[in-house]
């Protein structure tokens, strides 16, 4: 799509597989970001391959803006239902952003409580730097999954974190929706060189296409 920026996609793929590797509660492991993680929950998976991959993203790749995507809670459907993603972010332009291209495209999203402050402490552990799962599943689950993830980056980390749960509305049915693509396409379209990306994205478009010439190209790519 004619992307101007440095664009990376770093995969965070695991299979649950029974194994004498396997891990087990009480486990503690060393993460890429050099954190210790308690196991409590051998069901909280998603979020240790996903908070590697964060790391990656800052330490190897340096990137500036890093946004992990992934059905990650089923308490997401909850949240936000089963039409809307959840976001968390650390940065508010980014949040009504994602909110904004979700109903320019119609990959629909709402936020969820960003309080680390707050929330994070759901995670102590007496003999690592945190647990993987949270003490009170009544305290907004899915929030602090998320805040897992971004503790592996820093709370401190100047860059923009995105974090989009979309547990729910990546399915109805027995059949898959497709959720996200739309999404990405729209929040990151003003750093493309695409007319119509740039027409529906919150950020970052200069204006500089005549709105005739924009129209003409959204009707043509409606029919391709």
């Amino acid at each position: 799509q004619g992307f101007k920026d440095n664009l990376h996609a770093v995969f965070c793929l695991a299979e649950n597989a029974v194994g004498p590797r396997a891990t087990r509660p009480d486990d503690i492991h060393v993460l890429y970001s050099g954190k210790t993680v308690e196991i409590n929950n051998t069901d909280a998976e998603g979020r240790l391959i996903l908070a590697d991959g964060v790391a990656y993203a800052c330490k190897d790749l340096g990137a500036d803006i890093i946004l992990d995507m992934a059905t990650l809670t089923g308490a997401q459907g909850i949240a936000t239902g089963k039409y809307h993603a959840a976001v968390l972010t650390n940065n508010e332009e980014w949040e009504k952003a994602c909110v904004k291209a979700g109903r320019n495209c119609g990959d629909l999203v709402h936020p969820l409580v960003y309080c680390p402050e707050l929330h994070f402490s759901e995670f102590t552990s007496a003999v690592a730097d945190m647990k993987n799962s949270v003490a009170d599943r009544d305290n907004t689950p899915s929030s602090c999954a998320g805040l897992f993830i971004a503790s592996h980056i820093g709370f401190d980390w100047p860059g923009v974190w995105v974090h989009i749960d979309i547990a729910a509305p990546v399915h109805a049915g027995e059949r898959a929706t497709g959720y996200g693509v739309a999404l990405l396409l729209s929040l990151f379209g003003g750093a493309s060189e695409d007319p119509l990306l740039n027409m529906v994205s919150p950020l970052g478009c200069d204006g500089d296409s005549p709105p005739e010439e924009m129209e003409r190209d959204s009707k043509r790519r409606r029919l391709v």
